[in-house]
């Protein structure tokens, strides 16, 4: 290991060379409280900035032992590390001039979830931090002043004033961690107690506007029905009351604008641990809980989806059903199957986001329409099954429909954002209004045991082979909804528990590192997700890039990990 004052004297020894020379810079030094290491050079100043990691000991760093015992502490300790550190760098962006990237200092941007990320990274003996500089140049033609500039004067600064225990805030800190751990108190309640989601008294759902998840001002705060409260003891925070979800079917209803879809989409995000501030701190659904929606145009491959749909007119065997181009139904289907086999609880579904003939065939439709003309059972005569037999409950927002207050084990009206329990009111109602008799086919687990082919060809966008030879695959991230791999786009617009581009990178070299050294025409899609997840969650992020790891990647869930690979057009 190098001293920083070598790499001083080589940044004097490169001024005013070709840009190329910059990567003689590659290495680790020893600065004062830290050791920093140039992982990847740019290849020119308007490339993709340079990839630098820092390295300070957690004797050096000095945090108490208490945020550095267990998974969740550990976690939350490194988000709140990235969100300091990008507030401490963001003031020496580009402050050394240049052309193209020169100047740039970045790190992750973390939203409103806390999510284990590359960018900082908790190990027995130290903490990492990753991130990017943009190495400055005039045109093509170094000037190491300005990086010598970044490396000596802005960065040991923000080093300084992030990872030193000792010139944080100690109580945001403080209050960070207690809350990640009360968090994972109360999903672990959610079992003990039979519920599938919690929502407590005074919190704050809507957000801001459509592309802000902050908090809204001056909206209604969330209070509880009475019949539904429940109370909790949390490990840190003490007494708290809110609403309690039990498990099995649970309907929400109400006027427009009302507030339906704003509790689902919280309970969607529910799934996440939610910083200080945020509004939805104490909003917590089970964690395996999925947003499902119709995805018109959608690639299938090898579902079992003869629980929803059999006896097709073309004779197509729907216990091994694919597709190019799904339809609504026959998507939300596949959708629901493929959710049971990633080991999903709890369904989340919006009947505005649903095809309608999947949902529900009202009594005139059947009398029209005998039942052994429609392929279709709709989702309204198997929920009750999939609870019963399958263990998953099912949260539903209905606007339109009232068949759906017949199979509801607890119905909700939202009234100006505010829940009230019309359970039993309802229930004495649906004798007036009796359902037909389903007549559904009987209840069978879906069978499944799809095997992923299609490592060594090169594919079109749109999955066709164009050739048998191996193709260096390269990953390019096109914002949260879709990444390239190789040839081939994967659309994740409809995978709405995806909270952070970093997650959908991410997912990127999941299924890269799959195609590359596990999809061999035997391995089943099942045993490749959880080799990838087992894997992860024994290594980190380390094993999908040869030990290599830069800033700019976040863990998905094991759902989004299923959800991804089911888009792939193998």
């Amino acid at each position: 290991m190098q001293q920083s004052t070598d790499l001083q004297n080589m940044l004097h020894s490169i001024h005013r060379k070709s840009y190329p020379a910059y990567k003689s810079l590659k290495g680790t030094y020893r600065f004062d409280h830290y050791i920093l290491s140039v992982d990847h050079v740019q290849g020119d100043p308007f490339a993709s900035p340079s990839h630098i990691s820092i390295r300070i000991s957690l004797k050096t760093a000095g945090f108490p032992e208490e945020y550095l015992q267990n998974p969740v502490a550990k976690i939350t300790l490194c988000d709140y590390l990235t969100r300091q550190f990008e507030r401490q760098i963001n003031r020496f962006s580009f402050k050394a001039k240049g052309s193209g990237k020169s100047g740039l200092i970045s790190v992750s941007h973390c939203g409103q979830e806390v999510l284990k990320r590359t960018a900082c990274e908790v190990t027995s003996q130290e903490i990492i931090a990753r991130f990017f500089i943009g190495f400055p140049a005039n045109g093509r033609t170094i000037n190491s002043i300005e990086l010598e500039k970044i490396l000596f004067e802005f960065l040991p600064v923000c080093v300084k004033n992030t990872f030193l225990y000792q010139n944080l805030n100690a109580a945001g800190l403080r209050e960070a961690v207690f809350l990640a751990e009360d968090q994972t108190f109360i999903r672990e309640q959610l079992k003990i107690r039979s519920l599938a989601a919690f929502v407590a008294d005074g919190s704050i759902l809507p957000r801001e506007s459509g592309v802000s998840s902050r908090p809204m001002k001056d909206s209604v705060p969330f209070r509880s029905p009475d019949s539904l409260r429940v109370t909790m003891e949390l490990p840190h925070k003490g007494t708290i009351t809110g609403m309690g979800i039990p498990q099995g079917i649970t309907l929400i209803v109400g006027g427009g604008y009302h507030g339906k879809s704003t509790l689902l989409n919280a309970l969607e995000l529910g799934v996440y641990n939610h910083i200080p501030g945020d509004g939805r701190e104490y909003v917590i659904t089970d964690s395996t809980a999925l947003k499902l929606r119709s995805e018109d145009g959608r690639f299938i491959k090898d579902v079992d989806i003869s629980l929803f749909i059999n006896d097709l007119p073309n004779k197509k065997d729907t216990r091994c059903f694919s597709t190019e181009d799904a339809s609504g139904s026959t998507s939300q289907a596949a959708g629901i199957i493929e959710g049971m086999e990633s080991g999903s609880k709890v369904f989340l579904l919006d009947e505005d986001t649903s095809a309608t003939n999947f949902m529900v065939r009202d009594s005139f439709m059947q009398k029209v329409i005998a039942r052994e003309k429609e392929p279709i059972t709709p989702f309204l005569e198997r929920a009750g099954n999939l609870y019963q037999k399958a263990g998953i409950s099912t949260i539903l927002v209905a606007g339109s429909s009232g068949a759906f207050f017949h199979i509801a084990d607890t119905i909700i009206q939202m009234d100006s954002y505010r829940p009230i329990d019309i359970t039993e009111k309802t229930k004495e109602l649906c004798s007036s209004y009796p359902l037909e008799p389903s007549g559904a086919p009987t209840f069978a687990f879906p069978q499944s045991s799809r095997v992923m082919t299609g490592n060594t060809q090169t594919f079109s966008r749109s999955g066709r082979r164009i050739s048998d030879k191996p193709e260096r695959l390269k990953i390019k991230t096109h914002g949260k909804d879709s990444f390239s791999i190789g040839r081939q786009e994967v659309d994740l617009r409809y995978i709405e528990q995806l909270v952070d581009t970093e997650q959908t990178a991410c997912l990127g070299l999941l299924l890269k590192y799959a195609v590359e050294h596990l999809i061999d025409g035997k391995r089943t899609l099942s045993e490749i997700a959880e080799y990838l997840i087992r894997e992860l969650d024994r290594q980190g992020f380390a094993f999908l890039n040869n030990g290599s790891i830069s800033c700019g990647y976040a863990l998905p869930r094991p759902q989004e990990i299923y959800s991804c690979f089911n888009r792939f057009r193998r």
